[in-house]
């Protein structure tokens, strides 16, 4: 899928270019079960990152 927002040609092209991939149902099934909420796990930032948030 595309992903908007780059600071290079190559990059946009590479992008647009990614509108043309067509998935099968085996391959979006493939995707759906490794992305489930329930398999995602840990947590967003470090706490570096954390203790800067909301300051």
């Amino acid at each position: 899928m595309p992903i908007p927002g780059t600071k290079r040609v190559t990059y946009l092209e590479e992008n647009v270019a990614a509108a043309s991939v067509a998935l099968d149902a085996a391959q979006m099934s493939a995707f759906d079960a490794a992305l489930a909420p329930e398999k995602i796990a840990g947590a967003r930032y470090n706490a570096t990152s954390i203790s800067t948030i909301d300051r």
